[in-house]
């Protein structure tokens, strides 16, 4: 049996996403998605994922790693979660959820799509429609 080299896994990834699968995304893909633990589903913001890189050996810039965090998101890999101005994360949990936000220490914790319901949402304005909603609970502690 032949064993698959290391990157296969990213590199049709990133081909099925429609990404030329250059190096550095390749190395970025890596950290992203081949997590280990129980749970593969990580939210990391641009500085996180560039101090893995940097623990990693992968030289590569904070804007390169914004700059591809940016386009994984546009091509459908991530999902970024915006918890306040100037403050996001990347959640490579692209599945219908939600998130609870511990306040006290930045961590963010998935939230199952169906375990919030929303009685009614306004309709969208006129010539626009609504691509998804995203519920944020804030909490303390934890």
């Amino acid at each position: 049996m032949t064993e698959a080299r290391p990157y296969t896994a990213v590199i049709e990834r990133l081909k099925l996403a429609g990404l030329r699968p250059t190096r550095q995304r390749l190395a970025l893909a890596k950290l992203l998605f081949e997590a280990t633990g129980d749970t593969p589903d990580r939210h990391v913001t641009a500085e996180q994922l560039h101090g893995e890189a940097m623990n990693a050996d992968v030289r590569v810039s904070l804007a390169t790693v914004y700059n591809t965090l940016h386009q994984f998101t546009d091509a459908g890999l991530l999902r970024e979660v915006v918890v306040e101005s100037g403050r996001s994360y990347f959640d490579t949990n692209i599945d219908d959820h939600h998130h609870f936000y511990f306040q006290d220490n930045g961590r963010l914790q998935d939230i199952p799509g169906d375990s919030v319901r929303l009685a009614e949402i306004p309709e969208a304005p006129d010539g626009a429609e609504i691509d998804r909603v995203d519920v944020i609970i804030r909490v303390r502690g934890s």
